[in-house]
């Protein structure tokens, strides 16, 4: 069984070694579990450490989690495991960058989000923003990893590769 330890990221490692950490403390967290909240739960907790392990901009991350299908309304999303403030309870595909995700099928990397025209705030400390699909067996869109963070431009091409490489291993370690 995975201990709490599984949390703690080594001072000084690198985003990527921190991202590689993740998926692999994931993996295991999986291995003879596939309820997803009980996988995103701690999937979210992973990555919330992560991210404060790491320098600015990493470190200036105030919310990571998911949003997952509404089993009640397929067209939106609403609120799964997350670490960090409150937030939006149900949020539908034609709106924001969360929908867009979920909508479109691909990672949404937004570096202003006050600039971005359909942008929610439900945070207003929010600056930037990353949200990726996840996928089940099937390739069908479940849920989505969204992260934000308080600066501007705190988000790029790692964090899209290894966090699209995350929404597989929690899309297909699922029973969705």
């Amino acid at each position: 069984m995975v201990h709490a330890d599984a949390s703690n990221f080594s001072a000084g490692i690198s985003k990527a070694e921190a991202y590689a950490q993740v998926l692999e403390q994931a993996s295991a967290l999986f291995d003879g579990q596939r309820n997803w909240v009980c996988n995103t739960a701690n999937t979210a907790s992973l990555l919330w450490h992560c991210y404060h392990s790491l320098p600015e901009p990493s470190n200036t991350v105030n919310w990571a989690g998911f949003y997952v299908l509404d089993p009640s309304n397929a067209s939106q999303l609403i609120l799964a495991p997350f670490m960090g403030k409150v937030a939006c309870q149900t949020i539908s595909f034609s709106r924001g960058v969360c929908g867009a995700a979920a909508r479109t099928g691909e990672t949404q990397l937004v570096k202003d989000v006050l600039a971005h025209p359909d942008h929610i705030a439900c945070d207003s400390d929010s600056r930037s923003e990353i949200v990726v699909p996840v996928r089940d067996r099937e390739g069908k869109v479940v849920a989505v990893i969204d992260v934000d963070a308080r600066v501007e431009e705190a988000f790029d091409e790692v964090d899209r590769e290894w966090l699209e490489r995350l929404a597989k291993v929690v899309g297909e370690g699922c029973d969705w």
